[in-house]
């Protein structure tokens, strides 16, 4: 099995596992806010897929958002996020995913994301052009921010300091925004162009990865950029993502 079926694999059956754990009623633990939550079920679903990549690749590191890290000698890495949109699973809303990337010393390498709601799952990478079930993405249109639907996200203790100050910046000269709850089902949405560009800061490599190679598949754009004491993420249509960085770090 390729790296590529094996991917798209784990995430369908980690994201599976989670959905059936859900149905059963499960408990939440806070971690850094009433936000910030952790289940049975994400630590049910990173184990499922440590153990399946521990056995079909002993020689990778491993590294996912609920403790795992487990060094490798081969020189790559896959990077876990086993149900981002923690907080809309416990809530009961659908917009949440299994998901998990590949990356080497230089580069990330592929992407794949389950979202149990519609039983879609998506693979993709910089030279991969990327999927649903295995139809093609069309290519991301490119388009400025001011033609953008936005999704993204801003903790409210920020919105009265210099960090809501660059965030109003970025988010003003959008179309329209959403924030819907997973970054990695947004950026989904941005390489299918239903979502046009996407923002957030302090965002770990869980959440970037596995939807920054899919969009990158896409012919999108990512960048990470330094304003307001903080470090951005924005992927999307390659315009779109140059005006975000120019608002966010403008004075």
């Amino acid at each position: 099995m390729d790296d590529t079926e094996l991917a798209a694999q784990l995430v369908h059956d980690a994201g599976r596992l989670a959905q059936r754990m859900r149905s059963g009623g499960i408990d939440a633990e806070q971690k850094s806010n009433v936000a910030d939550l952790v289940t049975a079920a994400d630590r049910a679903a990173e184990t499922l897929i440590v153990e399946r990549l521990r056995a079909e690749r002993p020689d990778d590191s491993i590294f996912g958002e609920e403790g795992t890290n487990h060094a490798g000698s081969s020189g790559r890495t896959w990077v876990i996020d086993p149900v981002d949109g923690t907080y809309n699973f416990v809530a009961g809303l659908d917009w949440w995913c299994s998901a998990l990337a590949l990356r080497d010393e230089y580069d990330v390498l592929l992407g794949a994301v389950h979202h149990p709601a519609s039983a879609t799952t998506y693979v993709g990478g910089p030279d991969l052009v990327p999927t649903a079930d295995g139809v093609p993405f069309a290519p991301i249109v490119d388009r400025s921010l001011a033609e953008s639907c936005l999704t993204t996200y801003l903790h409210p203790p920020f919105y009265g300091d210099e960090v809501g100050d660059a965030f109003g910046r970025m988010a003003n000269g959008a179309a329209t925004v959403r924030m819907l709850g997973s970054g990695t089902m947004d950026a989904m949405a941005v390489a299918q162009g239903r979502l046009h560009v996407l923002c957030q800061h302090s965002v770990p490599p869980w959440d970037e990865l596995p939807g920054a190679a899919i969009i990158r598949g896409a012919g999108g754009a990512t960048r990470r950029v330094s304003a307001a004491g903080q470090e951005w993420y924005v992927a999307g249509a390659p315009t779109a993502v140059a005006e975000v960085c120019a608002a966010l770090t403008a004075r």
